[in-house]
This record gives structure tokens, sequence and C-alpha cells, in this order.
């Protein structure tokens, strides 16, 4: 795959999953994504900077699957064989232009399923994933038309209105009994889907 994982979604592929987490296969990722998605793997991140702001993303407009929608900062799709850590980098860097000086996986085995207004489905075992940002954010406008730091009590909020994602006010309602984010616990990566290392 090369390069083309980070530059040409059409070249993507994703990892196809069994109800326990475990690998059974790879797909083209545009062409899994429709009104019978298959279960398969990705993950969600929250970056976060040293004040406890977390990013908040605008999804762009011209997204696939829920276009336009407010959430967290990044999500993505692991490539076959790429470890959750470099597939959240590489998403990083590809979606918003930044470095992290730090990881925690927060919940290891969330996933979810939600239909967008066009008939899309998302199935996904998504874990979640905290960054502590390095350096400024430059959005790639190809994948994010606005991003905004807002503190914990706003990203509360934010979850309780329709124009943010479903996969956000799902996760915030997880995280949110962990207290603010520079507070999160890590969880054990050894709790993660079979399918995916650390």
């Amino acid at each position: 795959m090369g390069t083309s994982k980070d530059t040409d979604a059409r070249g993507e592929e994703i990892v196809l999953l069994d109800p326990a987490g475990r690998a059974v296969g790879t797909a083209p990722k545009i062409a899994s994504h429709h009104g019978d998605t298959p279960f398969h793997l990705a993950f969600s991140c929250y970056l976060v900077d040293e004040g406890g702001r977390v990013l908040i993303t605008q999804r762009a407009h011209q997204k696939l699957t829920f276009p336009s929608v407010w959430t967290n900062s990044c999500c993505g799709h692991p490539a076959p064989g790429e470890g959750l850590r470099e597939a959240v980098q590489r998403r990083l860097r590809t979606e918003l232009g930044v470095t992290v000086t730090a990881m925690t996986l927060t919940l290891p085995k969330f996933a979810y399923r939600a239909v967008a207004a066009n008939g899309v489905v998302e199935n996904e075992q998504c874990p979640v994933v905290r960054a502590m940002s390095a350096g400024p954010v430059r959005p790639n406008p190809a994948e994010v038309a606005s991003a905004e730091w807002r503190d914990w009590d706003a990203c509360l909020d934010l979850a309780g209105h329709p124009e943010s994602s479903p996969w956000y006010r799902l996760q915030l309602a997880e995280l949110a009994p962990l207290g603010a984010p520079l507070d999160w616990p890590a969880a054990e990566t050894s709790l993660l889907p079979p399918a995916i290392a650390w």
C-alpha cells in the first residue's frame, strides 16, 4: 500500500472483524461503507493540550460517512498489520498536521453501529485513545472543515446536541465518568480487540 494510505483513501484497506474482535480479512475502505457495512476495526482519538482542552473537529463536508458533523479530534482505520499507536500517529499527521508527545489507551473495548442521514452505516470496533498535542494544528481541508479547542464542559455540552456524531455522544457517555481529560486513567492494552496491538 505504500504511502497511498496517507494520501489516497481509494487505496486504503480496512480490517474486517468477527464479533469477538478477531481479524477475519481485509476489504477496500470506500467500497465497504454502504447500507450494510461489515464490522471492522477503527479508532477514535481525543487530542488534549496541557491545559486540558480537547480539539473538537467538524468533519469535511464531502465525507462519505457523516459529513459536516462535529466530533472528536481524529478518527481512522488501522491498516492491516498496523499497530494502534502507529495508526493514530499517521492519521493525526494526515488530518491535523500534528505529532504527539504522549498517548494513552482510554476505552479499549468501545464499539458502535450508526446510520448516517444518507443511509451509509458505520459498524466499528473503535478503541478510544487520548493523545497530548505538540505544536500547532494544521487541519487538512479534505478531512476537516473546522477545528476548535474547547474546555471539557463545552465538550460535554456538545454531546447533547444533534450536530455531534453518534460515536462522539456514545464515547462521551463513557468518558464523562472518568473525569477531566488530563485525569483519564490508562486502560490495560491487553483489553484491546485481538485484531490490533498497542
